[in-house]
């Protein structure tokens, strides 16, 4: 995945863009951003979407490279899961309605956890990840979980710095993301950068240079595409689907874990 296309798909027109301009901010710009204190530990359990907490994409699409457009109908709560779908319908120049949510509010180092069960089909993609980049006036940094539909028996992590990429790597999940639902976690900190996957080490990064610094929103998305193939796989759709997410967890450095089998609970 490119620099440009991994940017480009988290920018939200209704927070104001203003391009590319300030992804070359200086880095000790981002450094104060990120030392500031960050928003408060919560869990998200799903049993509705609070809207104090989440903001809802709709109206618009990333660029050429995703075939569907944000819809708010494709974001919804049942049977105590969130539920983003992709399916068919017409939306301005596209032909499928996908969806998305992120935070209204931006989250520092800690520990992000989130149970999700991906949607299937080649060509998608069902994301975990934080982001802040030029539509909220800082420069693009990135921590991300994907499920490429190509392969679902594996996820794809990756952080950008600076806009700077090229970090990915593709972990074996043992079985089909998409026929159960698995614990993806990341623990952040200053220096140090530790993904999880069913509570298991998969990512240790320790080169400062390649951890984020800057304080970022939290999101979850599920999109395709019908140019980016040797990524996620050549686009096939057969019928509706959906990536779902049983809960979510966010704790801050030095608070209580926030649910038993969290894995801030094994760390602090």
């Amino acid at each position: 995945m490119t620099t440009k296309i991994a940017h480009a798909r988290k920018l939200c027109p209704t927070l104001g863009i203003i391009g590319t301009l300030l992804i070359g901010a200086s880095s000790a710009f981002a450094q104060q951003a990120a030392q500031q204190p960050g928003s408060a530990s919560f869990v998200e359990n799903f049993d509705k979407l609070d809207r104090s907490i989440w903001y809802i994409s709709d109206g618009w699409n990333n660029g050429p490279h995703q075939n569907c457009t944000w819809s708010k109908n494709q974001v919804k709560v049942e049977g105590g899961a969130l539920q983003l779908s992709f399916a068919e319908g017409q939306s301005k120049d596209r032909s499928y309605l996908c969806g998305e949510i992120q935070t209204k509010k931006r989250f520092g180092y800690g520990t992000y956890e989130a149970r999700m069960k991906a949607a299937t089909g080649s060509g998608l993609n069902s994301a975990f990840f934080t982001y802040i980049g030029p539509a909220d006036k800082q420069p693009h940094d990135e921590i991300d979980f994907e499920v490429l539909g190509k392969n679902s028996g594996q996820v794809q992590v990756n952080q950008y710095i600076k806009a700077k990429g090229g970090n990915e790597k593709l972990v074996p999940i043992g079985a089909n993301a998409d026929d159960g639902f698995n614990d993806y976690a990341f623990v952040w900190e200053p220096g140090r950068l530790r993904y999880y996957l069913n509570g298991k080490l998969v990512q240790d990064v320790t080169d400062p240079a390649k951890i984020p610094d800057s304080q970022q929103k939290i999101f979850f998305s599920l999109w395709g595409t019908d140019t980016l193939k040797d990524w996620m796989g050549k686009f096939a759709y057969t019928k509706p689907t959906s990536l779902e997410v049983d809960r979510f967890a966010y704790t801050a450095p030095g608070d209580k874990c926030q649910f038993p089998e969290s894995i801030a609970c094994t760390l602090n």
